[in-house]
């Protein structure tokens, strides 16, 4: 039940009527985005997170290994993959807050089962309410979306992003801390993790509730001010009046305008609501004009195969830690480790934000090369017994993921024709989770093979060695006809100038 780098979320950009009172003017966007900053913090300021496995191997819950890795565990990834398309149609027709305040819930759920369940039946039910914690990530990373102005996209995603990361960070280091030299037990940092996550809960009603989403609740064209003009996003400059922004639903598929001075008509701009059956056949109809670009396709399949892979290594990685060095024989430092591949993740992630580069060209050869990184990191992780290798590994292997996920998000972004960045991304995720599932049910458990962690782990360390072979086969070949291209168009133009 590790904390989850789930890439993407609701992150659909759409244009609103600021008649509808949904993007609040001037600093007022400051209010909703430091109320869900705050909650995001407090949600993830979790300190026993990084000592699930030995609370749970330990004397509190007294569970066996076979029950903690192969009958436990695995019930997350199922109800994930399961809770997924659901609360993804729920969270747009609920309006993002009823969904978040669920995950509130949720958590406060199960943390409390976590300190006071016994029974290996109650400590699933437990994993089953982290299923639906990690599923209902997706209202808090769109929430703020449906808020503010479209100018203030790339601000606010900052700030909602970091304040998760923050968070996980300071109760990682807290929980060591705590641990290490404070001597408290885990049960007690389950209590701080508990009101940590209470305060989220609380922080969380005091949220605006919207008034649109993507396609359940927008506003009818017709209703729209014939006054709508654009704005050119580069120069700043009005363009025209746009009839073409006025269709149903929102104006999401737009590139590059803004709305402005809009007429104010408040009693005119009500909710169209649109059926399930509609809902349905405008995803199918985004989801193949989205796929038919193949770099999409290439980026989309690595972060599918890629992800499903690094959900299971995160999942099980403190078991391994647990066989290496056991918590009840010597000091761990799995607090520490999770907070520093946590903030060198996000050093990278700033890095390769400034990093030029032919990924068009060049892309696919990387992937191939750090996913071979990967598979060394978790290869190594698995046949050197030593506890700090572990550690450096892992760090090695969360820093690389971080990175290429980052690198995917925007390639994908720029090479969507339209802009469904949820749709794409929650596919990605979707058929991440669905391999994870496969992969889970035949390696991990107890129904299927129910192989123990380390024989996991070197299957684990083969299949990001076979996605490494995968693009790197892919790559050569996209390099040889792309080579083989210019050579013709260098022919042609020799040709025509003769």
């Amino acid at each position: 039940m590790e904390a989850q780098d789930v890439p993407g979320g609701l992150q659909s950009r759409v244009v609103v009527p600021r008649s509808a009172g949904l993007a609040p003017r001037g600093c007022c966007w400051a209010l909703p985005t430091a109320v869900l900053c705050c909650y995001g913090f407090f949600a993830n300021l979790r300190p026993s997170e990084p000592f699930l496995t030995p609370y749970l191997l330990g004397p509190d819950k007294n569970l066996t290994e076979t029950q903690v890795f192969n009958e436990i565990y695995p019930v997350w990834t199922y109800s994930y993959l399961v809770l997924l398309f659901p609360v993804f149609l729920a969270t747009d027709y609920l309006r993002y807050k009823p969904v978040i305040l669920l995950q509130g819930l949720s958590l406060i759920v199960t943390w409390f089962m976590l300190l006071y369940a016994k029974e290996l039946l109650a400590i699933q039910f437990l994993e089953f309410f982290y299923g639906v914690v990690t599923a209902t990530e997706i209202a808090y990373y769109s929430y703020i979306y449906s808020i503010v102005d479209l100018a203030l996209y790339q601000k606010v995603t900052s700030y909602c992003r970091s304040a998760a990361l923050v968070g996980y960070t300071v109760g990682s280091i807290s929980g060591q801390v705590l641990v290490s030299v404070a001597g408290w037990s885990l049960f007690s940092l389950n209590v701080v993790s508990l009101t940590s996550v209470s305060v989220a809960f609380a922080m969380a009603w005091f949220l605006p509730m919207p008034h649109k989403s993507l396609f359940f609740h927008h506003f009818s064209s017709t209703q729209v001010s014939k006054e709508m003009k654009v704005v050119d996003c580069k120069n700043g400059a009005v363009v025209r009046d746009d009839p073409a922004l006025k269709r149903v639903p929102g104006w999401e598929d737009v590139e590059s305008k803004v709305p402005l001075n809009i007429e104010e008509h408040p009693a005119e701009l009500q909710d169209q609501k649109v059926n399930i059956v509609k809902v349905i056949k405008e995803l199918w109809k985004d989801f193949l004009q989205c796929y038919s670009s193949q770099p999409l396709l290439c980026w989309s399949v690595w972060w599918a195969l890629s992800t499903c892979g690094y959900f299971q290594v995160i999942n099980y990685t403190q078991g391994l830690w647990e066989l290496v060095q056991p918590f009840r024989s010597s000091e761990i430092y799995n607090g520490g480790v999770e907070a520093v591949s946590t903030l060198l993740g996000a050093v990278a992630v700033f890095v390769v934000g400034h990093i030029k580069t032919s990924w068009a060209t060049w892309g696919e050869i990387a992937l191939a090369l750090f996913s071979f990184f990967i598979a060394a990191s978790v290869y190594i992780m698995d046949t050197v017994r030593n506890i700090w290798v572990c550690y450096a590994s892992y760090i090695i292997f969360r820093i690389i993921y971080m990175l290429l996920i980052t690198i995917a998000t925007f390639q994908i972004a720029t090479n969507l024709s339209v802009e469904r960045y949820a749709l794409v991304f929650g596919i990605n995720t979707f058929i991440a989770l669905a391999l994870q599932t496969l992969l889970t049910f035949i390696v991990v458990d107890s129904k299927g093979l129910g192989l123990d962690i380390f024989t996991q782990f070197m299957i684990y360390a083969g299949y990001f060695a076979a996605i490494s072979a995968v693009f790197l086969i892919s790559g050569t070949c996209s390099i040889i006809k792309n080579y083989r291209r210019q050579e013709e168009r260098t022919d042609e133009a020799a040709a025509s100038l003769l």
